[in-house]
């Protein structure tokens, strides 16, 4: 078989794997594995060292199955160690060392750096921070726990401290893993006598990072031995960098001194993100992927699917894909048909509008329009605009500059610090929080 074709077929057997297991261990296990030869009816797959004996102990039935679909039945797969010879044919997979564990330490997706992540209002305090701990592990904050929802960028984070550690870190190791695979390997451990080993794998490192720490919930033995894990490498002063779908006091099935560990250094969150964010995300997606798509198309889909970033993707491909399929083009027109079909409860809604937000507001404080954007800093006036500002930015699609043109010429800088002082003033003042609730809710409360 030639390279090219060899190529072909390891691309469908990814796909294949990828639909087997699942994103999250496709990522972490499976896609650095790399074809190296097929021969004689014998697959030859190089994977890496650190991950090696943890795939074909773990995963070898279901790489047989994928390439027995792609290349047929009979054909065997050989999994060996960068420089490894060939083993005779027929021998099958290497078997894993007795009582290894390994953690998922090398396997960091390439494609989640953070030039490749979109800042937005939503997520800036958790990439600054992320960025802070990349550039000075155990020292910026530690811990940093990020939380939110699921799809929203936390795992691209943790590969991208992962990969900037690895490039620039001077030799520091670095590891990623999920609790689920912590688990995991911590059941397999004490099962085979192995659990100095396990100890040795995550205790030993200068960076570690933990995806989901959610599911360490009601998991007693698991629990003890990350607090232990937890404390001997913030004690040697290595960065832990940990992921949740909620914040720590919400985790009301954790033991209370894991999640006061959890809440001893900075947590930040990261929120779905506005509508110039994803459109941001879906242009990037698009040029690195080298996708044939119209801006407005990019623009159909931003504007409709605002849930999470993976739905967002998702749509995207799917857009593509169709007009791939029909012969059409990728336009927006083809963009909402195919939303409307896959994804009817995400129907356009009537976007408000700066100028009813404005009139709203006007009426709300007993002023008019004409008093909203004039020059006049009269605390009558200027406390109406700043809430009009705030409610424009939290409920329009519009730009700051946009914004800030439609209050009377007035530059971003103005409408930046008008949503600073509303927010702070609603967060101390129960009639100003009153206030903006009625309005927003006056307004429909969404975009």
């Amino acid at each position: 078989m030639t390279d090219d074709e060899l190529s072909h077929a390891w691309r469908r057997i990814q796909h294949e794997m990828r639909h087997a297991v699942g994103e999250s261990t496709w990522n972490i296990w499976l896609e650095p594995l790399t074809p190296r030869s097929l021969e004689a009816g014998v697959l030859v797959v190089e994977a890496p060292d650190a991950i090696r004996p943890w795939v074909a102990g773990r995963f070898s039935r279901v790489l047989r199955a994928c390439v027995e679909a792609v290349l047929g039945p009979g054909v065997q797969l050989d999994l060996v160690g960068p420089g490894e010879g060939v083993r005779p044919s027929g021998t099958g997979p290497a078997p894993p060392p007795q009582g290894a564990v390994i953690a998922a330490g090398s396997a960091f997706n390439p494609r989640f750096t953070f030039d490749q992540f979109v800042i937005g209002d939503g997520n800036r305090l958790a990439h600054a921070a992320a960025l802070a701990v990349a550039e000075m592990p155990g020292l910026a904050y530690n811990p940093l726990f990020i939380c939110g929802p699921p799809g929203l960028g936390k795992t691209h984070l943790l590969h991208s401290i992962a990969n900037y550690v690895r490039d620039h870190g001077g030799g520091m190791s670095v590891l990623y893993t999920t609790a689920e695979a912590f688990t995991d390997q911590f059941v397999g451990a004490l099962q085979c006598g192995a659990i100095e080993a396990f100890k040795s794998a995550y205790r030993n490192v200068d960076v570690l990072l933990v995806d989901d720490v959610q599911f360490l919930q009601s998991k007693a033995r698991t629990e003890q031995e990350f607090f232990h894990t937890f404390n001997a490498l913030q004690g040697a002063g290595a960065q832990l960098v940990l992921t949740s779908d909620r914040l720590p006091r919400d985790m009301d099935a954790l033991e209370d001194r894991l999640r006061e560990r959890f809440e001893s250094g900075l947590v930040t969150d990261v929120r779905p993100p506005d509508v110039p964010t994803r459109l941001t995300v879906l242009r990037k997606r698009a040029q690195q992927d080298e996708l044939e798509i119209a801006d407005d198309a990019l623009e159909t889909i931003a504007g409709r699917v605002d849930s999470n970033l993976r739905t967002l993707e998702g749509a995207l491909i799917r857009v593509v894909a169709f007009g791939s399929l029909t012969g059409r083009d990728a336009t927006a027109e083809l963009a909402a048909e195919v939303l409307d079909g896959l994804y009817p409860d995400l129907a356009p809604t009537r976007a408000h509008t700066v100028r009813e937000i404005q009139q709203q507001t006007a009426d709300a404080f007993g002023v008019s329009i004409e008093q909203l954007l004039s020059s006049s800093r009269a605390a009558p006036v200027a406390w109406p605009r700043q809430v009009a500002m705030y409610l424009a930015r939290e409920l329009t699609d519009q730009t700051l500059p946009a914004i800030g043109r439609a209050f009377g010429g007035r530059n971003h800088t103005t409408v930046m610090h008008a949503c600073k002082r509303t927010a702070e003033r609603i967060a101390e003042d129960p009639d100003a929080l009153e206030t903006v609730r009625r309005l927003t809710e006056q307004l429909g409360g969404t975009k």
